[in-house]
């Protein structure tokens, strides 16, 4: 069986930047399971896995407009760190979700000056080229229920 739209299909895979630095992969974890043609992997790998079958393997290089998109130096804002009550010690690298008209986001602290957090709510790869080495485990039509939920149920994928 070839993937298609609203089929599911599970990747061994691992993730590198071009410096060859591993960013993810599911070795030593369960395949990862996703709904085809949903939006739930990156777009660039999403296309290049299309009409590929079991046990096929293969390369990626995607451009981050195929990924996480360019990085926007507007995302990246001061915020006062009352912004932050609770926290007890802000410190660059740390990372939170913030809640912004777009949705829940994940912003980054990049800096803290007296009583200023400057955070980048880019995306942690955006900006960046990723190399994905994936090997094809599995491919089967999505069941009624998956379909309806829009996710996979079961091994590797989402759970209620």
């Amino acid at each position: 069986m070839q993937i298609a739209k609203d089929s599911v299909v599970a990747i061994d895979y691992t993730l590198t930047d071009d410096t060859g630095r591993v960013l993810d992969t599911s070795k030593d974890r369960e395949p990862l399971s996703y709904l085809h043609g949903q939006g739930h992997i990156i777009p660039g790998l999403e296309a290049a896995l299309d009409g590929k079958s079991v046990g096929d393997e293969l390369k990626v290089t995607i451009p981050p407009e195929q990924a996480y998109g360019i990085r926007d130096e507007r995302m990246i804002q001061n915020v006062p760190a009352s912004a932050f009550s609770g926290v007890p010690e802000i410190k660059a690298g740390m990372q939170f979700q913030a809640n912004t008209p777009g949705g829940p986001r994940v912003v980054t602290v990049v800096g803290v000056e007296a009583d200023q957090v400057k955070i980048d709510a880019n995306h942690p790869l955006a900006g960046v080229t990723l190399n994905f080495q994936v090997k094809i485990m599995e491919v089967r039509q999505a069941s009624a229920d998956e379909l309806s939920h829009g996710h996979t149920h079961g091994t590797g994928g989402h759970h209620h």
